[in-house]
């Protein structure tokens, strides 16, 4: 009896000792669209602080950001297009097009609620291939030898290694964006090495200040670190924003957002919408000429639950577009089809 006694005890100390500790995730599931909270073995969850910036409070999540002195935060920017251009006889051509802007932040000092930063530029890239043929321009390697591609090199190369002062507060605002003029300086002088006419060096470092200035990248950030709306959203949640597609503002892309989950030391957002389908036609004549149009997005973007700072971002857009000429007899139409790949900080995908 006794070593039975013992071999119960031992028994049921094995089972107490291997019993692993869970968590909690919280999830929209996928087949109905509820959610949901599961329970997964601890030691597979990411370590979230005790108080971390995207968080649950009675049902609502918000975002803010959390950052660390003296630790840098990362946002590389990469586009791939892939466009295929089919003739009214079928024949088609395509091409394909990168660009990446590498840049990261530093976090100097924390002063109440505001976060004083340097935005490192540190390189960038672009490539494009087609019919065989790829050129490449790129500030970590030398000076390209075709001409054409110099004056961008120098361009890009005068724009990265330079740093610019931020300041954003713990709610996201971006308070200002100082050191432009330096980077102005920088680029003009680079251009003068293949430019001598003064005007069209300032016509270069010009269309500069309208692309590279406080407002844009203000506006760059804004779109890439604060997704979640202020007031906050529930698990689940739909939420969407819109923005012009053409300068006149009569074309909108709108984004659709829902929360998927929280939890693991992640917020994942779902990314769908685009521009709905349109078609034009004029008639000149027995001659009408059409044009339709029409985006799909689709995709993810992932936050670090203790920080807020966005992981990654991956969404697919396709655009297509067809262009038809018909005299009521027969038709020839032009079809353009652009498959792109819009990521931040694709190596944590």
């Amino acid at each position: 009896m006794k070593n039975i006694a013992a071999l119960a005890l031992i028994s049921s100390i094995a089972l107490v000792s291997c019993k692993k500790e869970t968590a909690k995730i919280t999830k929209v599931d996928p087949k109905t669209g509820k959610t949901v909270t599961i329970e997964v073995p601890a030691d597979s969850v990411a370590k979230v602080a005790e108080n971390p910036a995207i968080k649950d409070s009675a049902g609502v999540i918000t975002q803010t950001f959390k950052l660390e002195k003296g630790k840098t935060y990362p946002l590389t920017t990469y586009q791939r297009d892939v466009k295929t251009m089919t003739d009214p006889q079928g024949k088609s051509i395509t091409a394909t097009s990168e660009s990446t802007d590498e840049m990261n932040f530093v976090v100097d000092d924390i002063k109440g609620n505001v976060y004083e930063m340097t935005l490192n530029l540190v390189a960038k890239r672009s490539s494009q291939s087609a019919q065989g043929k790829t050129v490449v321009v790129d500030t970590k390697l030398p000076l390209p030898k075709e001409d054409d591609l110099k004056m961008i090199w120098n361009v890009n190369k005068a724009l990265t290694g330079n740093k610019l002062q931020m300041k954003m507060d713990t709610k996201g605002n971006v308070i200002s964006i100082t050191g432009f003029d330096a980077v102005y300086t920088k680029v003009g002088n680079a251009v003068g090495t293949l430019i001598k006419d003064a005007n069209e060096k300032a016509s270069v470092v010009a269309s500069l200040k309208q692309s590279f200035n406080e407002k844009v990248l203000k506006d760059q950030f804004h779109k890439n670190l604060m997704i979640i709306p202020k007031k906050g959203v529930k698990m689940g949640e739909k939420w969407s924003t819109s923005e012009n597609a053409d300068p006149s503002g009569s074309v909108k892309v709108t984004s659709n957002y829902v929360l998927k989950s929280l939890g693991n030391g992640a917020a994942e957002i779902a990314v769908t919408g685009g521009i709905p389908k349109k078609t034009e036609k004029k008639a000149q004549g027995p001659i009408t000429h059409s044009l339709s149009s029409e985006l799909v997005q689709n995709g993810t973007i992932k936050f670090d639950e203790s920080t807020g700072w966005i992981t990654n971002q991956n969404i697919n857009v396709k655009t297509t577009q067809i262009e038809t000429i018909s005299d009521g007899k027969q038709s020839q139409s032009m079809k353009s089809v652009s498959n792109s790949s819009v990521m931040v900080n694709p190596s944590a995908k």
